[in-house]
């Protein structure tokens, strides 16, 4: 017996035909055993909830990205109907129930589980972010305040309005001289995404970088703005942007373009310079960050946040609030009107006119008629909402409330929508970094500045070890070394942050914990590797040919990428791999368990007490 897979879109599927009968209609009602609905999150409203209830015998499974809230109940309502109902908190009863998803897979879970990148918070404000923009006092500081005609300017100015309301290129230069301090101190050739609070900002912010990075790199697209008027050449620059193997753009800039379906696996930073009030616009632009990138060895990404939008990293994977019930009873109401200008009562024809009849339950969008008209039948009776808008006016959302049998008729007036008045401008700010928190706990939200951070892996390493010699006990026993550094990375620790942040790249991460906890000398792999070829000819000497290669082959490795590397897994790798492979080398030694002593003794000698040269 076949199967056939059929893959379509909304769009597609409601299209008509000549005679009028759309495209899902024309298959039978039981065609589909089974229907999966991808961004489910965007399927219970308008007018495709038609398409899946023409399918309705077929089980349906919605997968989405997006994370539980508040905004998308409806979804949760429709296709977890079927699930058992629990506490939405079984400390808190009165929160009520809901009915969670089939299967729910979190983003810190995809951390936890090593398909997603980890990421590390460097949260920073500016003065004028930490205490708001007062114009009277601007001005006495000698700030010039340019107030265009139709604005109204408010006392104090916050960061939400910040270049929404009022534009400070001070704060934003200032932001970007900051910025291009941490690129130089992390690496000016990362990939970067900025997102900015429009396309004049995006623009900005892209021009100081180049001026910043261009001259030094030689690139005349080390930033660019990806943005929606930029057309064919910006869809270039994301091309190229995107490609792991190009080397520029290496920043790109943008307002809302980049937020979603951009793929940029090489994407090292994350920088927000606007506000944002949705978690789930959060969590979709932090996932242009998390992807794993084998290619430039990627493995974590740094979210740099000057507006305070990892706040939101707490509502993550909250449960939405409970669903409201649907109206019930016979769907006999009818709702008809007109939709007008408010100031000079003249039909608008074309008008988008919807009715939410309840949790993931809308009819329309329909368009009013050239009488301005609407008119929607076969309603359930009870409180629904109106929704209406038309271009060049403000939508109006009215309660209205329908009868069993009866026909209620509304008049919605839309007022005009305003020109939107232009933005403020200041200019001659004495703007700088008012604080910095570059470390985020995970587990409880808590940012703590570097002094701060060092106190707390301090407080961690203590908890295991409370010497150096009972550290290096942990360090050279390989399954208490990764238990112990495990157990570092779920309290937020990450040694190689560390060794980022204490401008010790090269640091041997034992050295590093060392000197936190226990105030440690820092050497390098490198010197630790010399260290070991000195102190330790007579082991090396101990081993045949064959076998003192592969010693000074895995010493060599070692020192490029840490102690980790003296496991059996390093067997699988080049020039292992070339040479035969565990089965081949074993025996240069003498067997499996000689070669496994070999390299449970390297690892002790490496860290051996004495002082290196």
């Amino acid at each position: 017996m076949t199967r056939d897979l059929y893959f379509g879109i909304y769009q597609t599927l409601w299209s008509p035909d000549e005679a009028g009968k759309r495209l899902f209609e024309k298959f039978p009602r039981d065609f589909f055993d089974l229907v999966i609905i991808d961004e489910c999150h965007r399927s219970g409203f308008g007018t495709w909830r038609e398409i899946l209830d023409h399918f309705g015998t077929a089980m349906q499974l919605g997968m989405t990205a997006t994370p539980k809230q508040d905004e998308n109940v409806d979804t949760y309502a429709y296709f977890c109907a079927e699930e058992p109902e629990v506490a939405i908190d079984a400390d808190d009863p009165g929160r009520g129930t809901w009915r969670p998803p089939a299967y729910q897979y979190s983003l810190g879970q995809g951390i936890e589980d090593g398909f997603l990148a980890t990421y590390k918070v460097h949260r920073v404000r500016t003065t004028v972010d930490a205490t708001g923009l007062h114009l009277n006092e601007a001005v006495e500081q000698g700030a010039e305040v340019f107030i265009p005609e139709d604005v109204e300017p408010r006392e104090v100015y916050t960061t939400p309005q910040f270049e929404r309301e009022i534009t400070l290129p001070d704060r934003t230069r200032e932001m970007v001289r900051h910025l291009a301090g941490l690129f130089r101190r992390f690496g000016a050739m990362e990939k970067t995404m900025v997102f900015c609070v429009d396309m004049e900002h995006a623009r900005l912010v892209a021009r100081l970088l180049q001026d910043e990075f261009g001259p030094e790199t030689g690139l005349d697209n080390y930033a660019v703005p990806i943005i929606s008027e930029e057309g064919e050449e910006g869809r270039r620059w994301l091309e190229a942007f995107a490609d792991s193997d190009k080397p520029a753009p290496v920043v790109a800039t943008t307002a809302e373009l980049l937020s979603t379906g951009v793929d940029v696996p090489s994407c090292r930073n994350i920088v927000f310079m606007k506000t944002l009030s949705s978690p789930i616009l959060f969590k979709q632009i932090i996932g242009r960050g998390s992807r794993l990138d084998p290619a430039t060895d990627k493995h974590w990404f740094r979210i740099i946040d000057y507006t305070g939008a990892t706040r939101l990293f707490d509502e993550w994977d909250r449960p939405p609030l409970p669903p409201p019930e649907p109206p019930n009873g016979p769907q006999t109401a009818v709702l008809e009107g007109v939709v007008f200008h408010a100031d000079t009562n003249d039909l608008i024809v074309g008008a988008r006119v919807s009715v939410r009849t309840g949790p993931n339950s809308q009819r329309g969008p329909i368009q009013t008629d050239e009488n301005g008209r609407f008119r929607f039948d076969r309603l359930p009776a009870g409180n629904l909402q109106l929704m209406v808008s038309a271009k060049g006016f403000v939508s109006r959302t009215i309660g209205v409330e329908t009868v069993t049998d009866q026909t209620i008729r509304e008049a919605v007036g839309l007022k005009p929508a305003r020109k939107k008045g232009g933005k403020i401008r200041v200019e001659g700010l004495e703007v700088s970094i008012a604080d910095e928190a570059i470390f985020l706990i995970e587990s409880t939200g808590e940012q703590l500045t570097f002094e701060q951070y060092r106190d707390y892996t301090k407080r961690r390493i203590l908890r295991s070890a409370d010497s150096r010699a009972a550290l290096r006990d942990i360090w050279v026993d390989s399954a208490r070394r990764r238990a112990f550094l495990e157990e570092l990375r779920r309290s937020s620790i990450h040694p190689e942050v560390l060794a980022e942040v204490l401008g010790q790249p090269e640091a041997d991460a034992f050295d590093l914990l060392s000197h936190l906890a226990f105030g440690g000398p820092i050497h390098t792999r490198s010197e630790r590797a010399a260290a070991f070829r000195n102190r330790e000819q007579a082991f090396i000497a101990a081993h045949k040919e064959d076998a003192r290669k592969v010693i000074l082959e895995l010493l060599d490795k070692y020192r490029i990428g840490g102690i980790e590397q003296l496991e059996p897994e390093i067997f699988g790798v080049s020039p292992f791999r070339e040479w035969g492979g565990a089965a081949r080398i074993s025996g240069w030694f003498g067997g499996a368990e000689l070669l496994g002593q070999s390299l449970k003794e390297m690892q002790k000698r490496i860290y051996a007490e004495e002082i290196i040269a």
